[in-house]
């Protein structure tokens, strides 16, 4: 194996210019890990904040540069460290991107991203925008057959998050009514499928008219457009004033209000992000005047992981992949999800020295 791979690396936060696809030394490993040749690696916003620089504010933990991001992985075992048995070389393989102890009160409930030393793939180690990455061995689950490496990679974050939302916090049941926001974005656009799994009726929002469209074709009743007004009135009008049992709503401070408000008697507002802000202006009144609930649920367990890896590999869930960039093209994958102009996932494809 040479000593050097290509790596997309980040020395200065910035704009686009900063994404430098250069070569770096590839990791050595170590006891319990594994050195995997990356395949595939999807983008996620997380990935954008990294390059522009992280925002202050709690649980914020800055980045020490240079660094290399990417959490959402799939790829073949190039090389495992010691104590790794469950592993062989080339056995393709998808990443659970959440890096947790092992030891904890949490981790010992199998509630991994509850962990106090939780971390994502990407965020704070290196990730996955690389030929080679070196990962604890624990992360890795098999790849399921017939399984492209690109859709793979386009599961982990997206399919994980969206199950912890809608299974295990909201607890989404059969006939229910449910809004997802923000649909094209790639937990969104899983957490239609996994509704329409549950058998529940769906609604989407989105600022762009194809992409309500294209959500219809994979399930949705009906979509509105943010640029037309208040979606808590539509969403009103469309339920007869009964309002949907359960939001999904990434989005943040922006939408918070008009979510709740959307909400049933005892509806449930499940959350996973803040790209609009953290700060709602909220009438609390709102909320426990109508028995309604908030649940916030980041990227969810290992095991809400290897559920949905399950389904995927028995063809009722599929990841969506909306486009597929070579590695050097970081450029413009990055364009292309910071415009939001995309359905799905934007995903690199990762061949050595290519």
């Amino acid at each position: 194996m040479e000593n050097t791979m290509k790596a997309v690396v980040v020395r200065e936060h910035g704009g686009l210019e900063q994404l430098r696809y250069e070569d770096v030394p590839i990791p050595k490993v170590g006891g319990g890990e594994v050195l995997l040749r990356v395949k595939a690696v999807a983008l996620n916003h997380m990935d954008l904040w990294l390059r522009r620089g992280l925002p202050e504010g709690p649980g914020i933990r800055p980045v020490h540069l240079p660094h290399v991001s990417g959490g959402d992985i799939a790829g073949v075992v190039a090389e495992v460290g010691s104590g790794v048995n469950h592993l062989e070389i080339d056995q393709p393989v998808v990443v659970y991107p959440g890096l947790y102890c092992g030891s904890c009160l949490y981790c010992h409930r199998g509630e991994h991203s509850m962990c106090h030393e939780y971390e994502v793939v990407g965020e704070k180690i290196w990730g996955g925008l690389a030929e080679y990455t070196l990962l604890p061995a624990k992360n890795l689950e098999p790849m399921p057959s017939g399984m492209s490496f690109e859709q793979a990679a386009a599961l982990p974050v997206a399919m994980t998050t969206a199950w912890r939302m809608l299974k295990t916090a909201a607890q989404l049941q059969p006939g229910e009514d449910v809004l997802i926001l923000g649909i094209g974005g790639g937990v969104s656009t899983a957490a239609l499928q996994i509704a329409q799994l549950i058998g529940a009726r769906i609604f989407v929002a989105s600022g762009h008219d194809w992409k309500i469209e294209q959500a219809k074709t994979l399930g949705a009743s009906a979509g509105f457009n943010y640029h037309r007004g208040s979606f808590e009135a539509w969403i009103q009008e469309a339920t007869g004033g009964k309002g949907v049992e359960v939001v999904v709503d990434a989005l943040g401070a922006d939408t918070w209000p008009m979510s709740i408000r959307s909400l049933s008697e005892g509806g449930r507002l499940v959350v996973c992000g803040a790209t609009t802000g953290d700060r709602p202006d909220i009438s609390i009144r709102e909320l426990y005047q109508h028995h309604r609930r908030i649940l916030g649920a980041p990227l969810g367990n290992q095991e809400e992981f290897r559920i949905t890896l399950q389904l995927a590999g028995q063809g009722k869930l599929e990841p969506v992949v909306h486009q597929v960039f070579p590695l050097s093209d970081i450029q413009a994958a990055h364009q292309l999800l910071e415009a939001g102009e995309q359905f799905g996932k934007v995903v690199l494809k990762i061949n050595e020295h290519s």
